[in-house]
């Protein structure tokens, strides 16, 4: 395995003023042929070399960012931002788990144990809280990352709402609304609000949470207009939930992200919490594990847009490690794929995959 851009023995702090590591941090350029022919495909709007390239998440700022476009990730994501700073979790935020084959909803209910010795096929789970750096740092951190990209490569925002002791649910929404438009100034051209980490909503995931979730992307779209804006969700293993928000949600938003994470207990090879702090016992598993349920969710959206006549751009995420997984995901029905996991810890994945679409 190759040394991953961001490292987990190194905390977050650590890695965003010394990162990316590895082949990330070589300054190379990777050009393949369909970079030189010029662009090919269609995503939201615009013209990309490829509809293949990294979600929310692991590109933590500015330099993480041309990083991954200079190795030929196409579609890449600001990780996402709020309207004031927010801490992150204690280190150490990412821990390899051990899985035999898929993280179904039964063994999701179980305990994985979870230690540093990452090996494939990569599972991984990553608490991190959804930290954010101060608006007036990573406003013109994006914007100088949005100039960056070249012809064939765009870079999507990321951002999400802040839940504050004693705020009223149009307190709640109003955020929402004011970082969308802290995010449209730095004329970035895509934006994506996370509506699938921990927030005020059903079961605390806010895409639970069909109204809400609804009234959240109307006032995101009051403020950012003709931007095109995509939702992050979860899994839904309740199949009449996801076609009640897809049918809500589907003629406001241009694109649905699906998926995040699946939660499960995490512990060390002792059985205690392996990730230090009040309410860590639980978190997010990524990686070859959840491959299964992002699929299952793209066939699912795929079928809900062709039933209500929705026209909205499907981004397959989850499990995405070997370039073979990113044709699985386009068979099932994704307009683009995208891959954190697989992208950590292969910076030539993109060129591997654009090898196969000649």
């Amino acid at each position: 395995m190759l040394t991953p851009f961001y490292d987990p023995e190194k905390s977050y702090e650590e890695n965003f003023e010394q990162g990316p590591f590895g082949a990330f941090a070589d300054g190379e350029v990777s050009r393949g042929i369909l970079d030189i022919e010029g662009s090919q495909f269609d995503f939201l709007g615009f013209k990309v070399n490829s509809t293949f390239g990294i979600p929310a998440g692991p590109l933590i700022n500015g330099k993480f960012v041309q990083a991954a476009l200079d190795k030929g990730f196409d579609i890449v994501t600001y990780k996402t931002v709020r309207s004031s700073q927010y801490p992150c979790h204690p280190w150490p935020n990412v821990l390899s788990v051990k899985i035999e084959g898929d993280l179904t909803e039964d063994i999701a209910q179980g305990k994985l144990v979870a230690d540093k010795n990452y090996s494939e096929p990569l599972s991984i789970t990553n608490s991190f809280g959804v930290p954010s750096y101060d608006p007036e740092f990573w406003q013109k951190d994006l914007a100088d990352a949005v100039q960056y990209a070249r012809a064939g490569q765009v870079v999507i925002g990321s951002f999400q709402g802040t839940k504050k002791v004693g705020q009223s649910v149009e307190d709640y929404i109003n955020d929402y609304r004011v970082v969308a438009g802290m995010m449209e100034n730095t004329g970035v051209k895509i934006m994506e609000v996370n509506l699938s980490c921990p927030n005020e909503g059903t079961n605390n995931l806010l895409c639970y949470d069909t109204e809400r979730s609804v009234k959240v992307a109307r006032a995101i779209k009051e403020v950012i207009g003709d931007i095109p804006l995509i939702i992050k969700i979860a899994y839904f293993k309740d199949d009449d939930e996801l076609k009640n928000l897809v049918k809500e949600i589907g003629s406001v938003v241009q694109g649905i992200s699906a998926i995040n994470t699946i939660s499960a207990e995490i512990v060390d090879e002792n059985g205690a919490q392996a990730l230090p702090g009040e309410g860590r016992l639980r978190s997010g598993v990524c990686g070859h594990a959840i491959k299964w349920a992002g699929i299952d969710m793209v066939k699912k959206l795929k079928k809900l847009r062709e039933e209500f006549g929705y026209k909205f751009t499907i981004i397959g995420v989850g499990g995405v490690t070997i370039a073979d997984d990113f044709f699985e995901y386009r068979d099932a029905g994704a307009d683009a794929v995208m891959s954190a996991t697989g992208a950590m810890w292969n910076p030539y994945l993109a060129k591997e995959i654009k090898e196969r679409l000649r």
